[in-house]
């Protein structure tokens, strides 16, 4: 009758390590997805770090068609700014128009796009279609300016104060709740830094 060697258990207890890892990660990742619930799953809710900095000084051409400027970073200053991130392809945009025209009646903003990954004809064939809410549309092909202004997906909007600083960023399609609630109050909040 044959013993098996003493060190054969202890050799198991090494086939359970990655078991064990890939548990400790899970658990990980599991509590990394309960506390983003915590602030309701949203993307719309991720922090920007560009709040209550200066705005990213990024000049983008303009679209080719409209005859308005594109993106001048000198626009910022002296009236409070909303720049939408937005693209042809992107259908939470479709939704968000309206209230985009809505909000481009008001006196006391400006609207400038930031078309994100997408092609001119596209673009103009979109704001054709749909009206052009934006006092000046700059266009970023490559995304490379969505890098420094923080962009995570399409559509984002951005408050810009009087004094250049970001105020305020959303994430997702504005709504009517949030033009007239959360939008509405950060324009506010915006107009009283000069």
């Amino acid at each position: 009758m044959s013993e098996e060697p003493a060190t054969a258990p202890s050799s198991r207890k090494w086939l359970l390590l990655p078991a064990l890892a890939f548990a400790v990660l899970a658990a990980i990742f599991l509590l990394r997805i309960d506390q983003s619930r915590d602030s309701g799953g949203n993307i719309s809710k991720l922090p920007s770090a560009l709040i209550g900095k200066p705005a990213p000084a990024t000049a983008l051409p303009p679209l080719q068609g409209l005859n308005i400027p594109g993106l001048d970073p000198a626009v910022f200053k002296g009236g409070v700014t909303l720049v939408n991130i937005f693209a042809s392809w992107c259908g939470p945009c479709r939704d968000e128009h309206p209230e985009l025209l809505e909000l481009a009646k008001r006196n006391d903003i400006r609207i400038i796009g930031f078309n994100y990954k997408d092609k001119d004809e596209n673009a103009r064939r979109f704001l054709g279609s749909l009206g052009n809410p934006y006092a000046a549309v700059g266009v970023d092909p490559s995304g490379r300016a969505g890098v420094e202004w923080g962009v995570y997906g399409v559509p984002e909007t951005f408050v810009i104060a009087p004094d250049g600083t970001i105020a305020y960023k959303h994430v997702g399609p504005i709504t009517p709740d949030i033009r007239t609630g959360k939008l509405a109050a950060a324009i506010a909040a915006a107009a009283q830094k000069k």
